[in-house]
């Protein structure tokens, strides 16, 4: 048991939170450059992989936080290095639904394999409780990640018109 206060510990993993982000950015960016993208276009693709699709841009906008105009073009770039595919909603042919590509995709999962490795050997010497806690505190923290940037945006935005 730690013997540091409750405020202690929460600043600790805030500062951690923090270098682990930057950390994971960087790895973003170097992932992302070995693979010939940009890392906003890798983040796209590893949100495509992780709910399966197809989606709308509209949908990848949202979960990225871009703007629907980014995300448009965001998809142009991934359709021109084959990764996304686009096809008419048959529901509604005015949207266009976007979909992963098979061929490309296992060019960016080979990338991530000797990552991926490294990855989860360190998560091996953690028991299946503690595992369960890191996944709580992950999706969690992403929630809160997602709002603030909603909130953010929204700041930006209305700062913008004033």
């Amino acid at each position: 048991m730690s013997n540091r206060s409750r405020t202690e510990l929460i600043d600790a993993v805030n500062t951690a939170a923090r270098r682990h982000h930057a950390a994971y950015s960087s790895f973003n960016q170097a992932l992302a450059e070995r693979v010939g993208l940009h890392p906003t276009d890798l983040q796209c693709v590893s949100l495509l992989t992780l709910e399966p699709g197809p989606h709308t841009i509209g949908a990848i906008a949202e979960r990225t936080g871009l703007t629907s105009g980014s995300a448009t073009r965001l998809v142009d770039r991934l359709e021109r290095a084959g990764l996304v595919e686009r096809r008419a909603d048959p529901q509604d042919r005015r949207k266009m639904l976007v979909s992963l590509t098979a061929e490309r995709i296992s060019a960016v999962d080979a990338a991530w394999e000797n990552p991926g490795r490294a990855f989860n050997l360190a998560l091996d010497d953690f028991t299946a409780t503690e595992l369960e806690t890191i996944e709580r505190y992950l999706l969690r923290i992403t929630d809160v990640g997602n709002e603030q940037a909603k909130a953010l945006s929204g700041s930006v935005d209305e700062d913008r018109r004033t």
